[in-house]
């Protein structure tokens, strides 16, 4: 279970807004991290508390196929980001570095600071602001696995490398 604030994002969010391209040149996560999202909402990175979550229209993460991106979002404490449709190489790479991500069609009904929490095992998310639930379509089996471990690197390490 994940529980968080939500911070609302448009449609078409790309990966320069996310993390701009002038920081790439690192690949530490709290570096990127300090960074995330600060062309949109200035010092994003420390307004945010642990385990919020990000929820956004449609194409989130679009552009280049960087990883810093998810990166990012997830060094500064985001726990999940929920939007109607991912870029599809942004969709890969948060789950290739451990960042949960769901598409949710009706996320123009979440707002800015609604509680939410989610059921991954379930597929289900619940707004306690607003006493509402969407069901998603959850990840398989092995993805969960993937996100539990914080990623692919570790998913495959904890696998295969005794």
């Amino acid at each position: 279970m994940i529980k968080g604030r939500v911070w609302k994002f448009g449609d078409n969010i790309n990966t320069d807004d996310i993390i701009a391209a002038r920081y790439l040149n690192t690949t530490d996560e709290k570096q990127l991290a300090s960074h995330c999202m600060e062309t949109i909402i200035q010092d994003f990175a420390n307004k945010i508390q642990k385990g919020d979550i990000i929820v956004a229209g449609e194409n989130f993460g679009c552009g280049s196929s960087r990883e810093h991106a998810p990166i990012s979002i997830k060094g500064c404490g985001i726990s999940v980001v929920i939007a109607k449709s991912f870029a599809r190489i942004f969709l890969r790479n948060s789950i290739n570095i451990g960042l949960p991500v769901i598409e949710l069609s009706e996320a123009d009904n979440i707002e800015q600071g609604d509680v939410l929490e989610i059921d991954f095992e379930n597929g289900m998310i619940k707004n306690l602001t607003k006493n509402t639930s969407y069901r998603f379509s959850k990840y398989p089996e092995f993805l969960q696995d993937i996100i539990k471990n914080g990623g692919l690197i570790q998913w495959v390490k904890a696998r295969y490398i005794k």
